[in-house]
């Protein structure tokens, strides 16, 4: 439970740029590691007994933080969650024992919930996994989820993928895009890593190509393409994702793609999709959302 560069890390890439519109409260919890992933992609992944314990142990840790939070720092205030990949998965747990149907829920801004499979009944905004808590369908609905998965629209989730389908076959998993929560496409304003070197999927990522030709040294953590990436729900024999399509100008001196694909000894792994970047990928839209929902909330709450 010490704050290193790792936890640093990840702060700064998934959830600093938030607090231009909240107070932040990022607790530190016991979770699965990059070395544990490492063996779990070699075929070695822990005991059951052992995944079971270290579940306990992170849930806990989460829970304990929250309820801290509500006794010394909420006072009242409206909340969003944030969570990714195993974050996200905890808080899904979290809010089904903790919040959903219970008085709090009266103070849930929205719950980010990303890359995790959030099942949803087929067609339906409600169900499954949270009784009273929908995903989001407009940019100013309060009360409600946002979440997906991503995957380049060119390589779609297989057959093996780990990401986009559910176990129960009347369930899908839920998807909401942040560019465009109606429905439909939306561009992305995306803020990705500059270079991979000394972050936290330094080992399991490539490289940035050359952002721009002839290439030049990139002084900020981030960089933002606009116009480039856009983004669309899909719901096909795939599962339910984020399909993100890159734009790519032939006469501009801009990069043509972008990194983000999972590498192990040089081979993309499609079955993670763009998992790594989920959250840099629509960081932007991110924000703007939660600034929106926030205007909406307190709108609802000052009429009370």
């Amino acid at each position: 439970m010490t704050l290193g560069p790792a936890e640093k890390g990840v702060v700064r890439t998934q959830f600093a740029r938030f607090g231009s519109q909240c107070r932040l409260y990022a607790p530190l919890y016991r979770q699965v590691t990059l070395t544990a992933l490492r063996e779990a992609l070699i075929g070695v992944p822990p005991a059951p007994e052992v995944i079971e314990r270290e579940r306990a142990l992170a849930y806990n840790d989460v829970v304990d933080a929250w309820h801290y939070y509500l006794d010394h720092d909420n006072h009242g205030r409206g909340v969003v969650l944030i969570g990714h990949s195993q974050g996200a998965s905890i808080l899904m747990r979290m809010i089904q024992d903790e919040i959903d149907g219970e008085p709090v829920q009266s103070r849930l801004i929205s719950a980010m919930l990303l890359g995790t499979n959030f099942p949803v009944p087929k067609g339906k905004e409600v169900g499954g996994t949270f009784r009273h808590i929908p995903l989001c369908q407009s940019n100013t609905q309060t009360g409600c989820v946002i979440t997906y998965v991503s995957f380049r629209a060119n390589a779609p989730p297989p057959a093996n993928s780990r990401f986009g389908r559910v176990k129960d076959e009347a369930m899908a998993a839920g998807c909401t895009n942040p560019a465009a929560l109606s429905g439909g496409s939306g561009e992305l304003h995306a803020y990705l890593p500059a270079g991979m070197g000394g972050n936290i999927v330094s080992a399991i990522s490539a490289d940035p190509p050359s952002w721009v030709t002839p290439p030049q040294p990139i002084d900020t953590f981030f960089v933002s393409v606009p116009g480039m990436l856009s983004a669309e729900c899909v719901s096909n024999e795939h599962g339910s994702y984020l399909a993100i399509t890159v734009h790519s100008d032939p006469g501009s001196t801009r990069t043509h793609d972008i990194a983000g694909d999972l590498v192990f000894h040089g081979i993309v792994l499609r079955d993670w999709g763009l998992h790594l970047i989920d959250m840099n990928l629509a960081m932007g839209n991110l924000v703007d959302l939660v600034h929106q929902e926030s205007k909406a909330y307190l709108a609802i709450t000052e009429k009370k």
